[in-house]
């Protein structure tokens, strides 16, 4: 592929297509190794202090959410391929160090380092906007929204296999080291822009109804994500608490991904254009339902329980959907690098926030609490979205970042 073929925007499937594989391949690495953590900690640096897993898994989601912000304004300023790989090689700086690492200190500084200068995820998306415009931007965000699931389900797996072959889950950092290495080599080859952004350069600033402003936006993001994470740290549990073999937890937890690497792209083609509050509110509803009905399906059965994870998925796939249409229509090249570390922003503030509230809560009142609360907020994010859908729609003017 050269650059010159894309440039004008002839084949902008080919640089979708090149996008979306550079993002799992950094992805599987960074998602695919949290679940090591407490192996590393004990294994490979000797720490007595197994609790400090759960806490590794929060520090670079927690600076993810600090910088994402700062790197979009940087990526509109000068440019959103040089930020892509501005993230994919600090994915692969941060996985050289931590495969040095001879400390506790020394790991945590490379996680500081993964969430400061990765966030490949919204560098991504932005790039993407130079090429995509409109409805065909929604259809990516679908799509690497798929890669990042995919990357969720697959990595562990192929992970757990190598470190099988290794024994060293420290060494196994410094091969993956060469995934966002190769990744960065792919974006290097697309072109600086694409179609989307010349034609954006060529249109006056411009005022347009939306559904939704972008805080209203973020806050629909905000209280999805937090609603959605809250369950996860102690799912395993819980599902083990009741019946489920570790297997079958395992299984039932990746169920939801599932879900939405089955339907999101079907679903794409009549979701995700026109009445997306509607379509949250809908979607909300049937999470709250299905997260009710886990926090009271944990007895002598599992099968409840994958009914209900199967519900979930499907609530999880129209939310991303309605999400995707919404930030779609709040997007054009000038402030896309913006938005989508604003909004990246949110989903890590919300991931950040579950995980600290479910630990508090389980503390508290036991392994259900995570799904109360979950669908409690569920219930309130889709009383938002209906609200929004029984609003006029509202005047945003564009070309502000």
């Amino acid at each position: 592929m050269s650059a010159a073929a894309v440039a004008g925007g002839t084949r902008p499937g080919l640089v979708i297509g090149t996008v979306m594989l550079c993002h799992f391949v950094a992805a599987f690495a960074a998602l695919g190794m949290p679940p090591f953590f407490a192996l590393i900690l004990q294994g490979a640096l000797h720490s007595g202090q197994p609790f400090l897993a759960g806490w590794l898994y929060v520090v670079p989601t927690f600076f993810t959410a600090l910088s994402s912000p700062w790197w979009g304004r940087l990526a509109d300023r000068y440019g959103k391929k040089r930020l892509l790989l501005r993230a994919q090689l600090g994915l692969a700086a941060s996985f050289l160090l931590a495969s040095f690492a001879p400390s506790v200190e020394w790991f945590v500084a490379a996680l500081v380092l993964q969430g400061l200068l990765g966030g490949t995820f919204s560098a991504s998306n932005a790039y993407l906007a130079t090429v995509v415009s409109g409805a065909a931007l929604m259809r990516s965000l679908t799509l690497m929204q798929w890669s990042a699931r995919a990357a969720l389900v697959i990595a562990p797996l192929g992970l757990g296999w190598l470190l099988m072959q290794t024994g060293s889950p420290l060494l196994l950092y410094r091969w993956l080291a060469a995934l966002p290495l190769c990744a960065a080599l792919g974006i290097w080859l697309l072109p600086a822009s694409g179609a989307a952004a010349k034609a954006a350069k060529a249109q006056a600033a411009r005022v347009e109804a939306v559904a939704a402003t972008p805080r209203q936006v973020y806050l629909l993001q905000w209280l999805f994500v937090f609603a959605t994470v809250a369950t996860m740290p102690y799912f395993v549990s819980y599902a083990q608490a009741g019946a489920a073999t570790p297997a079958i937890a395992g299984l039932l937890f990746g169920l939801p991904h599932l879900v939405y690497l089955l339907c999101a792209v079907p679903l794409s083609r009549w979701l995700g254009r026109s009445h997306l509050p509607a379509t949250m509110a809908g979607a909300c509803a049937l999470l709250a339902l299905a997260l009710a009905g886990q926090a009271w399906s944990g007895g002598a059965h599992w099968q409840p329980l994958a009914a209900w994870r199967v519900l979930m998925g499907l609530g999880m796939t129209l939310a991303y959907l309605a999400l995707h249409g919404l930030i779609a229509s709040l997007v054009q090249h000038d402030n896309a690098g913006h938005t989508f570390g604003w909004f990246e922003s949110s989903s890590k503030w919300g991931a950040v926030a579950a995980g600290l509230a479910a630990g508090l809560m389980v503390q508290q009142t036991g392994l259900r609490a995570p799904f109360v609360a979950g669908a409690g907020v569920m219930l309130a994010c889709g009383l938002y979205a209906a609200a929004l859908a029984c609003a006029p729609t509202q005047k945003y003017a564009l070309e502000k970042p």
